[in-house]
């Protein structure tokens, strides 16, 4: 039997692992059910586990042919601090969490990836890191278990690295979708609190009001990217949270906000990041007031190895044919921090639908929304995709393929 048809029978044990975590989602690095769920799905395999000192992550490391390369596979684990509109059997139970990206998926695909080159040991031309994650959903767990030496888990640095990633909307269900390049989008936070003088509504002139300068600062921000960066290197700023006054006919001493600053090269992140505070100081400085600026690089452009992603296209182009791949013309606004990974070894990151049959992709409710929905069915060839890109890449290494 292949991989397919091996993954194919871990179906019904696969969705076990993926609703008992979707019952109880844990959000950011602490993650105690979700690893200990996932210590108790790799028990009795012939794993050398070690688990993380500065947040709950689980890695793996199988042992294959001695002598070999190694070849890092991640699945991240954390989930979302929103409220599930969804009524499925296994619906959240916390009441205010849910796996609203899908992560539960990619843990239970992971684990079908662990048993399935278990059973398999013997094709394995090295060994295979497994890459549990907790706080991808903006606490940069990729950047805590890099530093705790996952890339090293095997004794030596990894070869290459693959992550998949589900979506509830968007991708017809099991097709898998990357491009070569820039795939999502760097991810930063610019905080900023203008300092003035309070004062009464009816007297301006005897205060120095920072919510003009602040509303200056956000409309020159958004007129900053669009006039200072090329459209086909674009930067994307959004601000999120605004926050000023207590009474309207009160001028506070303070006024701030926060933004998110997406961009898709490392050039245009530098660029930004400079621009976007010389900015605020600007305007600061032209009506009078003093400001706090704290700009935060949080993630670089998650960028896939062009040699890497043809790997990865022609190996779901040979196991499950040609129809179930598709080159994405644009990247994503998202953000990822496997972009860690892919920045210290070449590698891949692949999108993978998981829209219900009966539900139009265009329709349906995406990521993050409280109405996403994902569906098992994906859960095996996910799975059957990691193991074969593990058992190819390092069988190319041994052989000392380009």
């Amino acid at each position: 039997m292949g991989l397919v048809d091996d993954a194919s029978e871990l179906s019904d044990e696969l969705a076990r692992v993926r609703r008992d975590l979707h019952r109880r989602p844990e959000v950011g690095l602490e993650l105690p059910h979700t690893q200990e769920r996932v210590l108790a799905a790799l028990d009795g395999l012939p794993l050398e586990i070690e688990t993380g000192d500065s947040l709950s992550s689980v890695t793996a490391v199988l042992r294959g042919n001695p002598g070999g390369a190694a070849v890092l596979l991640r699945g991240d684990m954390d989930a979302l601090p929103v409220a599930e509109r969804v009524n499925v059997p296994y619906a959240s139970q916390t009441g205010d969490t849910m796996h609203a990206c899908g992560h539960d998926l990619h843990v239970a695909m992971l684990v079908g990836a662990a048993r399935l080159l278990c059973e398999h040991r013997d094709k394995l031309s090295g060994d295979v890191v497994f890459m549990f994650q907790p706080g991808e959903e903006g606490w940069d767990g990729a950047g805590h278990m890099l530093a705790e030496g996952v890339l090293d888990a095997a004794g030596r640095r990894a070869a290459a690295g693959y992550g998949l990633h589900v979506t509830s909307a968007a991708i017809p269900q099991g097709v898998f979708a990357s491009r070569t390049g820039a795939m999502l989008a760097a991810s930063d936070r610019l905080d900023v609190t203008v300092r003035g003088a309070g004062g009464h509504g009816a007297s301006p002139h005897r205060a120095k009001d920072p919510v003009p300068a602040l509303a200056e600062m956000i409309t020159g921000l958004q007129t900053m990217v669009t006039r200072t960066f090329d459209v086909f290197d674009p930067v994307v700023l959004t601000v999120g949270v605004v926050r000023a006054g207590t009474r309207r006919n009160i001028i506070p001493d303070t006024a701030s906000f926060e933004a998110t600053v997406r961009s898709f090269s490392g050039a245009a992140q530098a660029r930004v990041t400079d621009a976007a505070v010389t900015l605020v100081r600007s305007v600061a400085a032209a009506h009078g007031l003093e400001v706090d600026v704290e700009y935060h690089n949080e993630y670089p452009v998650t960028a896939t190895d062009p040699a890497e992603t043809d790997f990865l296209a022609d190996t779901v182009a040979e196991v499950f044919g040609e129809q179930r791949f598709q080159r994405m013309a644009n990247p994503l606004t998202g953000s990822e921090d496997f972009s860690r990974v892919l920045d210290a070894i070449p590698g891949s990151f692949a999108m993978l639908g998981a829209v219900p049959r009966d539900v139009d992709p265009a329709q349906a409710a995406y990521n993050h929304s409280p109405w996403a929905t994902f569906d098992d069915a994906v859960l095996p060839d996910g799975a059957a995709l990691l193991a074969e890109l593990a058992i190819r890449r390092l069988a190319r290494e041994a052989v000392g393929a380009p």
